[in-house]
């Protein structure tokens, strides 16, 4: 089965990870892609990637649930199509790697492509997009993140619908519940997200790595502990010789009458 995952640069320091179908049926995710989904995403942040977007190239669906028969087979104690710990890789790099990464959203998703999607941290789907956590129907659970992540989301009540029936969500539930940044027409998942990568690829790097830093601690720790870890985080970034410079610069137009819109948000 060929993994079809792809990598390119539309924007200085934002990259674009597409992956396709994978030769699996229903679109669902092998092994054998998601571990090349792993080294591709490794592969932009090496290279610099300050931004990642990630979306399909198959019409109609994003990231489905994982091909059924890896799961069998591994489970028999028998080799999958490739490598498991890809699965892992892939949610420690959305998650907790170098680069802010962005779920561009074109179509259903569901089991751990939700779960790919959950350790993102920006979401833009388009508005037809369903995702659901079937493993409950299927016989399973939510293996990656499925529970854990999104009841953090979108609340544990909601969350106990999703997971207890395996019945999906709709695009425009999801964003009222606050599990989605944007939403989008058909057809416009990647351009918005692109529009989301850029911006944020224009900002100091070391604040937007340090405030991806504060999001991803701060879901494992308690309210004092997390207000903690900022100020430490902080503190560094204070003392950063380019945060001193634009904090200057910053104060200098401020002092001559510009306003926040101004300096901002022009």
């Amino acid at each position: 089965m060929s993994s079809n995952v792809t990598l390119a640069y539309p924007h200085e320091g934002v990259a674009l990870v597409t992956v396709g179908d994978g030769g699996a049926p229903a679109h669902t995710v092998t092994c054998a892609t998601v571990s090349h989904l792993a080294d591709t995403l490794e592969k932009a942040m090496a290279e610099g990637a300050r931004v990642i977007v990630l979306a399909s190239s198959v019409e109609g669906h994003w990231l489905e649930h994982a091909y059924l028969e890896d799961i069998r087979q591994l489970v028999m104690g028998n080799a999958a199509t490739g490598d498991p710990a890809g699965w892992f890789r892939s949610l420690q790099a959305l998650n907790r790697g170098g680069a802010v990464t962005i779920a561009a959203i074109n179509g259903d998703t569901s089991g751990g492509g939700c779960e790919l999607g959950w350790a993102c941290d920006l979401r833009v789907a388009e508005e037809q997009a369903r995702f659901s956590q079937p493993e409950v129907i299927i016989g399973a659970g939510t293996g990656i993140g499925g529970t854990s992540r999104l009841m953090r989301l979108i609340g544990r009540t909601v969350t106990a619908e999703v997971v207890l029936t395996g019945l999906p969500l709709t695009a425009r539930r999801l964003y009222e519940l606050g599990g989605l940044n944007r939403l989008a027409p058909k057809g416009k998942a990647v351009e918005e997200a692109l529009n989301l990568a850029r911006h944020i690829a224009t900002l100091p790097p070391q604040s937007v790595a340090g405030m991806k830093k504060m999001l991803a601690e701060a879901e494992d720790l308690n309210q004092s502990q997390g207000i903690e870890n900022d100020q430490k985080i902080s503190q560094t970034l204070f003392a950063n010789a380019d945060s001193m410079r634009r904090m200057g610069e910053i104060q200098s137009r401020f002092n001559a009458g510009e306003t926040m819109d101004q300096i901002y948000w022009p």
